[in-house]
């Protein structure tokens, strides 16, 4: 399987799960799939650095190339920095809404002279055995993704792309549905229009774009969109789902078995 980075890189179509529920054997069983990456996620969820650390180890120990990707709760520096100590293969940044905020997320994760990154030792870094080689090789290695999610960051799409180490823009559906008055008009032609408009700017940029659907039976239409990569189902609503597939199937299998009582 493609490093995640390189796949966007070249122009890949890779595939991601979301990750909700905070713990590694959610990680390490998912990671076991036929997945390019995992995403994890922090901004909304309870999940602590240790949690996040423990689900890296996780994807790790799955063994299959599958890659974690961890979307931090804000573009702040400080949990950028602590969230790639921990050694994933990238970030996502909610709520990018300009180029300069595009501009302090990538310098947030690498070394001086290109960014403020502090140096030290780390899981990322093989605690301090690979010190040396891995800052000498760090900057522009991890898979950086900048959400568009408000109408700013809308408007503001292509230069956002057009920002050196932004490698990819992902579409936060909700948000960004919310933010321009149409919340969950997932199909409607206005949201479709704002839709086309984040894809054409990535175009434009030659930066590849994904979203979100929850919906798996919305894969095609995505792709279909203009998508290049997608992150499809959510951990906690994919179990949710064949819960209540399986309670459909047994109440049906019952109907078929046990006779109707007669008056």
């Amino acid at each position: 399987m493609t490093d995640i980075k390189d796949s966007i890189d070249a122009g890949g179509h890779p595939l991601g799960t979301w990750l909700s529920i905070g713990h590694p054997k959610v990680a390490e069983g998912l990671a076991q799939l036929d997945l390019d990456f995992v995403l994890v996620d922090m901004e909304h969820t309870t999940m602590s650095l240790e949690t996040v650390e423990n689900m890296a180890r996780g994807v790790d120990a799955a063994r299959s190339g599958t890659e974690a990707v961890v979307r931090v709760p804000w573009n702040d520096p400080v949990r950028l920095k602590r969230v790639v100590d921990i050694g994933v293969a990238g970030v996502m940044v909610p709520m990018i809404d300009n180029a300069d905020e595009a501009r302090s997320l990538v310098e947030s994760i690498r070394y001086p002279p290109e960014g403020i990154r502090g140096i030290a030792g780390s899981r990322a870094t093989g605690y301090g055995r690979n010190f040396e080689e891995y800052v000498s090789n760090a900057n522009g290695s991890i898979l950086t993704i900048a959400q568009i999610e408000t109408r700013q960051g809308l408007e503001n799409a292509e230069e956002i792309a057009n920002v050196d180490g932004i490698d990819a823009l992902f579409v936060g559906p909700a948000d960004l549905s919310g933010s321009l008055g149409l919340f969950a008009e997932w199909d409607s032609d206005e949201f479709g229009e704002a839709i086309g408009q984040v894809i054409e700017a990535s175009q434009n940029a030659d930066v590849p774009v994904g979203t979100l659907t929850v919906d798996i039976d919305a894969i095609d239409s995505r792709l279909e969109q203009g998508f290049d990569f997608l992150i499809a189902g959510k951990d906690i609503s994919l179990l949710m789902d064949s819960v209540d597939r399986a309670i459909a199937d047994y109440a049906a299998a019952l109907d078929e078995r046990v006779p109707a009582s007669s008056d």
